[in-house]
């Protein structure tokens, strides 16, 4: 890695911790500056705003989640699992919550679309090819694979990632899942266990 993009990459880190620790509408280009220890010259020479930080931060993220889904796709476990792991790799953690919520802020509405399509972009393959070993295996029974797992990805986003949904509205996402995937009633059910197991902690 050259110096100029491991100079980066220390800025984006040093950003992605104060947006955590501190919130990002509550961590200035100057906070981030005084904690490199840099010229303000040299941040703007990498970026441009504090939303292009937050935006190539997010990114980082992204790269982050996709290696995570990949390992899954490797793993040696049962396919309506990988589907289910994959899908979880590609959500924000638990304490880099404050920066998904800047996303959602209305001046920020443009990047929060060009993200969801990168993960979009960076999903959709990963799961068609589980999907694709659960045909192989008689798991699942389906056609327009890419359609269906993009299906999938927006269902899965609309019901679970503001945390408001009901059992009702897991059991009709397991019964869709199901449904899309062409697999025998029954096969997603241990859904349930693990979004109650997750709600717990």
């Amino acid at each position: 890695m050259k110096k100029g993009e491991r100079r980066k990459q220390e800025l984006l880190q040093i950003a992605y911790r104060m947006f955590i620790s501190r919130g990002y509408e509550n961590t200035s280009v100057d906070d981030i500056i005084e904690e490199a220890g840099i010229a303000k010259g040299t941040y703007y020479y990498y970026f441009e705003t504090k939303e292009q930080t937050l935006e190539e931060v997010i990114r980082m993220m992204i790269d982050r989640e996709v290696e995570a889904a990949r390992q899954i796709l490797q793993a040696e476990i049962p396919v309506p699992q990988k589907i289910v792991g994959i899908i979880s790799s590609l959500r924000p953690t638990q304490e880099e919550t404050p920066i998904e919520g800047a996303l959602m802020q209305p001046e920020n509405i443009v990047m929060h679309e060009k993200i969801r399509r990168k993960i979009m972009e960076a999903a959709v393959p990963l799961l068609s090819e589980v999907v694709q070993e659960g045909i192989a295996q008689g798991i699942f029974s389906c056609d327009c694979i890419a359609e269906r797992v993009r299906m999938l990805l927006v269902i899965s986003s609309d019901t679970f990632d503001e945390g408001l949904f009901t059992e009702p509205d897991i059991t009709v996402f397991i019964d869709m899942t199901e449904k899309l995937l062409g697999a025998q009633h029954g096969t997603m059910g241990f859904i349930r266990d693990l979004i109650r197991s997750g709600a717990e902690r």
